[in-house]
């Protein structure tokens, strides 16, 4: 898969119409790096120009901040931002809502002052104008999914619709559980605390949710997260369900069910 890069484009003195931010998980984690293929294929069928920062995208510093670190939360994001700004990036599109949170609210304090989409409303947007549709109403037509709400898109920044109407738009039986939207709960990742150990406590948060979303009876549970799709995906494993049941990000569903561009 030949993704392209900034530095690329520069050479041939072109700019992309976005800039997708893939973030850590995305570029790392073997889970994640599915849920970036799958959206840079829709970005190729629909046939928008965009590039990726490759080996110069550093972490937005998100994990650091929340852990406390400020120190090397200004460092990695003034590197960040002298990166961005020195290609004049105006346009990025992230499917990690910590990326999306940190580079749209925490970086203009900063000197960073961009146009800042998350691939769930991005996607929207693309079935909105008629760019994505689906084959036969869709691969998973008529399927129960449950949505779990990310804190970072939800809460932080207030996405609700846009990743259901995408759902929506594949003709899926779409159940919520008892505590979405507004109300979701964490999948305990948020925080830094993918990267540390839980505090003691009766039960872990990310079977707790799993176990909510598992109740409803879907087949699917569907995040716009990479962090939620890890946690969520291990509440599946622990309740030994993931025959069953599999965790999924919105793009991988979109990029299943769409029809390709002729």
């Amino acid at each position: 898969m030949h993704v392209p890069t900034m530095a690329e484009f520069l050479a041939k003195g072109e700019k992309p119409e976005v800039l997708f931010w893939v973030g850590c998980t995305g570029s790392f984690d073997q889970r994640a790096q599915k849920i970036t293929k799958a959206f840079v294929s829709i970005l190729e069928k629909v046939g928008i120009k965009y590039a990726i920062l490759g080996k110069e995208e550093l972490c937005t510093g998100d994990p650091a901040r929340r852990a406390g670190n400020e120190f090397m939360f200004q460092m990695m994001a003034y590197q960040n931002i002298q990166l961005l700004n020195g290609y004049e990036i105006k346009k990025i599109v992230t499917a990690c809502p910590h990326c999306f949170n940190t580079i749209k609210n925490e970086y203009p304090a900063l000197g960073g002052n961009y146009e800042v989409i998350h691939h769930a409303t991005f996607l929207q947007q693309l079935i909105d104008e008629g760019k994505i549709n689906m084959k036969g109403g869709g691969e998973f037509k008529g399927k129960k999914i449950t949505y779990h709400d990310s804190c970072y898109l939800g809460r932080s920044n207030n996405i609700y619709e846009a990743p259901r109407k995408v759902l929506e738009a594949m003709d899926v039986a779409l159940v919520e559980m008892k505590r979405c939207r507004s109300n979701g709960l964490c999948c305990g990742a948020g925080g830094a605390q993918m990267f540390k150990e839980e505090e003691k406590g009766e039960t872990r948060i990310n079977i707790e949710r799993s176990n909510e979303a598992l109740e409803t009876g879907a087949t699917i549970i569907a995040a716009a997260c990479p962090f939620c799709n890890t946690m969520l995906s291990d509440g599946v494993k622990n309740q030994e369900k993931e025959e069953e049941v599999a965790v999924m990000d919105i793009a991988e569903l979109v990029a299943m069910s769409m029809e390709d561009k002729v």
